[in-house]
């Protein structure tokens, strides 16, 4: 197992699962940078992001699902990516998840990828809702659950504010909105999986939290990711 793929997960894994959205009790272990091996039993039970995982890992030939290249393939994207057959994760998937409502993944051959915005936008029922109604709620549920890139403005202790372009409904697609000031945490208690923050760095954002601070690359990557995703193969970035 690899500790610095353990640790690289947990960054991305821990605000959803100290939410209660998924993954087992008491989200704080996964702060603790000296237990890693608790980490990977945790990450085992994140159904949704272990099923990937191990899928970038299969194709890829990698052993260990927690391997640093298969965690960021996930959450942010790598080239192991290339290697993910479309047609052959739906079908993975559909053994995992057989009879779990919602999404349009299982008519996704032509555009599945194994990455985070794949499940947002096509495996949580969540976008479907915004296109057939234009729910508020589904929209909030997008952003906040998509991993997306912001700009550090300030650091106050524990907090910092950083500047991102928030979703929005156009009543035809998903676009990205005007940038906005928002409060975010990346420290609880001392605690934290990285090394600290400055003003302009550019970091990764999972509901209020920042995950990581990411190159230029890693935020293209993200961003291309998601806009193919978020209105279909066709998608463009806005």
């Amino acid at each position: 197992m690899s500790a610095q793929g353990a640790l690289l997960f947990a960054r991305y894994a821990y605000p959803p699962n100290e939410l209660g959205y998924c993954g087992p009790d008491d989200a704080s272990a996964l702060l603790d940078t000296g237990a890693t091996a608790d980490i990977e039993r945790r990450a085992r039970q994140f159904d949704g992001a272990w099923c990937y995982l191990e899928f970038i890992a299969a194709a890829s030939g990698i052993a260990d699902p927690l391997d640093a290249r298969v965690v960021e393939a996930y959450w942010i994207g790598n080239d192991l990516l290339d290697h993910v057959d479309p047609t052959a994760l739906v079908d993975h998937m559909l053994q995992r998840f057989r009879g779990q409502p919602g999404g349009t993944w299982r008519q996704a051959s032509d555009r599945a990828v194994a990455h985070h915005s794949f499940q947002v936008f096509d495996v949580y029922p969540w976008a479907q809702i915004l296109r057939t109604s234009g729910n508020p709620t589904a929209l909030t549920v997008l952003d906040q659950c998509r991993i997306r890139i912001g700009r550090v403005l300030q650091v106050d202790g524990e907090s910092a504010t950083v500047a991102s372009r928030p979703l929005r409904w156009d009543g035809n697609a998903m676009v990205s909105g005007p940038e906005q000031q928002d409060a975010v945490r990346w420290s609880v208690d001392g605690m934290t999986l990285i090394e600290g923050l400055s003003p302009g760095d550019r970091v990764a954002l999972h509901w209020d939290w920042v995950c990581d601070v990411l190159t230029e690359e890693q935020c293209a990557r993200i961003e291309s990711l998601e806009a193919r995703q978020r209105n279909g193969r066709n998608g463009a970035a806005q």
